[in-house]
């Protein structure tokens, strides 16, 4: 008798509102993928934030992990990306289907540099990754930072008005104003997008490895923000907020060889994201953790 497949309580959540046939068909579509790759359920399902993923094991014993998600944007180019990196730095894709961006990927350990206890070594790891995978020019038919940026641009306008605070709307529009200057030079690089603690993995093959990129072409200075949100308690736990935020900004730059003016406004142009996604959610002001990054960067 086929294994029953219960979805997550948080995949229910995030998508029972946005994408509520693909979550109601995810226990049939997961069992044709079993059927179609050979493969044997053999573990709890686990749930990213838009994902479900099964442990399992395939025909010639090897284990692996089964991602279903939805095909958008940040999904589709996922397998490709995985592929153009050195297979040093990131998952192995062992099966995928573009049609439904579903994907087979080898098993790593659960524990992540989120777990690492020293936060400067977790995120110094962090940036000698970010310097070899944005060192890779990126393929033809990932997305570009240029038409992503160009959007946050073009929507910007419809948005700020609606934080509530006079000086919240000034820094936005300076932000705006930072990103419409680099535009005309956004980069051609490979970019992870959400390069940060949780999304690498320790590995037998390699210490750590590299999971699910939301893949760029861009500038390498767009993927510096995520650190610097991310392990925020180990910032906090300095007694020096800002200069702790000024330090792993540093670190990474130092790691990287990114240029700073560029890594400071493409950074400005991570908080703008982040704000006109909370504005379009109905949010009237910016987010705390990200007015304390602007602040300590005097962005």
């Amino acid at each position: 008798m086929p294994r029953v497949i219960e979805i997550p309580a948080k995949l229910t959540e995030n998508h029972s509102a946005k994408a509520p046939e693909w979550l109601a068909g995810l226990p049939s579509t997961a069992a044709a993928y079993v059927d179609r790759w050979q493969l044997t359920i053999d573990g709890e399902p686990l749930s990213g934030e838009a994902s479900l993923i099964l442990p399992v094991v395939r025909r010639d014993g090897a284990k692996a992990m089964l991602k279903l998600q939805t095909v958008n944007d940040e999904s589709a180019g996922e397998a490709l990306a995985l592929r153009t990196w050195s297979r040093d730095d990131v998952v192995a894709v062992l099966e995928d289907d573009p049609v439904t961006s579903t994907l087979l990927l080898e098993r790593l350990e659960s524990r992540t540099l989120d777990d690492l206890p020293d936060h400067v070594a977790a995120t110094r790891i962090v940036a000698e990754f970010l310097a070899r995978l944005s060192a890779v020019p990126a393929p033809p038919g990932i997305r570009t930072l240029a038409d992503v940026a160009g959007a946050m641009v073009d929507d910007a306008p419809g948005l700020i008005p609606r934080l509530a605070d006079p000086d919240e709307r000034h820094l936005v529009r300076r932000f705006v104003a930072q990103v419409t200057e680099l535009l005309p030079e956004s980069g051609d690089r490979l970019l992870h997008w959400d390069l940060h603690y949780y999304n690498v993995l320790a590995a037998r093959r390699q210490p750590w490895l590299v999971i699910d990129p939301k893949p760029l072409a861009g500038d390498p200075g767009f993927d510096v923000f995520p650190v610097l949100w991310n392990r925020w308690d180990d910032l906090v736990a300095t007694g020096e907020l800002e200069r702790a935020i000024r330090d792993r900004f540093d670190l990474v730059l130092e790691v990287t060889g990114i240029d700073r003016d560029r890594a400071l406004g493409w950074t400005a142009g991570r908080i703008l994201q982040n704000v006109l996604w909370d504005t379009a959610d109905g949010e009237s002001s910016i987010y705390p953790v990200l007015r304390t990054i602007a602040t300590a960067l005097r962005l």
